[in-house]
């Protein structure tokens, strides 16, 4: 004579089902991860947010090629001088900004280029735990499946550079009246200026503590490239 139990039972197919759906949902996100390396991202969430309120959305896609040295070297001056050298993580940051957080208010990040990157194309703006997990996750598989050069190309399209512009290329039309192909290391370093608080800076003729950081990342374009810290990056000059 057999006895059941049918609580475990049903335990044990609930278990099995969540397991397929974890597998699931793992799948689908390398999966996406895998098309966004040889295929440009359509929009992001910022995209579609700004659209749905009904604000024209200024975003060109331009190809790192394409884009002039001085941009990418500007970010890594401005946002992850370490950009080559870490594997998707500034692990002294993120202590920093730990400590930080244990005071309370707001969260504040240690954010490199790759976790904005994974934040931008994948995620949403708001902060919280849920998303900085979220945003590990993608970033590890960027860095893993993409690269450091698609990182950065990625990042350059897509990052926010002024109000419901997207990407460098936008924000040179928007600031300077031409493309990011010809971008001098003063402009670039505008932009870059541009990148912590797009909504309430302006690349165009910056003013004060903008105007000091700007000019300060215009310097540091040429260690940048003097020192190879854009080497993983392969560009052209």
């Amino acid at each position: 004579m057999s006895f059941t139990n049918p609580p475990r039972s049903r335990f044990r197919r609930v278990l099995k089902w969540l397991l397929i759906l974890v597998l699931l949902v793992i799948l689908a996100s390398v999966g996406w991860v895998f098309v966004y390396k040889y295929i440009n991202p359509p929009t992001t969430t910022l995209m579609l947010r700004a659209g749905l309120q009904g604000h024209s959305v200024a975003y060109t896609w331009r190809d790192l090629d394409r884009i002039d040295p001085n941009m990418p070297r500007a970010v890594i001056t401005a946002e992850d001088r370490d950009f080559c050298a870490h594997n998707g993580f500034d692990m002294a940051a993120i202590r920093d900004a730990f400590e930080r957080n244990k005071e309370g208010g707001k969260l504040r990040g240690g954010s490199t280029v790759s976790q904005q990157t994974a934040k931008n194309a994948f995620l949403w703006g708001e902060r919280s735990w849920v998303r900085k997990g979220l945003e590990a996750y993608f970033t590890f598989l960027i860095e893993r499946i993409w690269g450091k050069r698609r990182i950065m190309e990625v990042y350059l399209n897509i990052a926010e550079t002024g109000i419901h512009t997207y990407g460098v290329e936008e924000g040179a039309r928007r600031y300077f009246g031409h493309g990011a192909e010809t971008l001098s290391r003063r402009e670039a370093g505008q932009i870059a200026a541009v990148l912590p608080s797009p909504q309430k800076r302006s690349g165009k003729n910056p003013r004060g503590e903008v105007r000091r950081y700007a000019r300060n990342i215009e310097r540091w374009i040429r260690v940048v490239k003097d020192e190879k810290l854009d080497s993983c990056l392969m560009l052209k000059d």
